[in-house]
């Protein structure tokens, strides 16, 4: 899922805000806690995003669900729903921790392959290519995605290993259609 550019600012201001009244790592924890909240919560979700209650209800409400956050948080939060942009909560605090962990030099690695992978699989995959620097932190999201047919998709950031089935049966169907 793309990030929109509102997700971007919001999270980037609350960084800078973190930043300067070091409370960066106290966010990262809530702001992680309100992503896993909304994933659960399909009924928050729901009720963030419906027009029919006015912003005031809408930030009580998020006030008594969200009372153990910090200040700060609570008050990020009734900033989000003052402007609107409830929708974009859980995408915002995600952006907030992608930044966080950027900033602390973790890398983001995803790997896709056609059926579920073992332990030992993924490590060799990891071990086996040069864009995972072993000896940085990094936070490895794996998807099973049946379509690649075998084989794996590694990605590092803005860099692609595609060593999958399916993209090299189409390079075939390309090279035979050529000659």
């Amino acid at each position: 899922m793309r990030t929109s550019k509102v997700a971007k600012r919001y999270a980037q201001g609350l960084l800078e805000f973190s930043t300067d009244s070091n409370s960066t790592t106290e966010l990262f924890g809530e702001m992680k806690d309100l992503v896993n909240i909304l994933n659960s919560s399909k009924e928050l979700h729901s009720f963030l995003a419906t027009p029919i209650l006015d912003s005031k209800k809408k930030i009580a409400i998020a006030g008594e669900i969200f009372k153990n956050f910090s200040t700060t948080a609570k008050n990020f939060i009734s900033l989000i729903i003052k402007q609107g942009r409830e929708k974009n909560m859980q995408q915002i605090a995600q952006e907030y921790i992608n930044k966080v962990e950027t900033l602390q030099g973790v890398q983001r690695v995803s790997l896709t392959s056609a059926t579920q992978l073992s332990k030992e699989n993924v490590e060799a995959i990891l071990k086996s290519t040069d864009l995972v620097n072993a000896s940085q932190k990094f936070d490895l999201q794996t998807n099973i995605n049946p379509n690649i047919l075998g084989g794996y998709i590694l990605r590092v950031g803005d860099q692609q290993i595609d060593a999958s089935v399916k993209s090299k049966l189409t390079q075939l169907k390309k090279e035979f259609q050529l000659n």
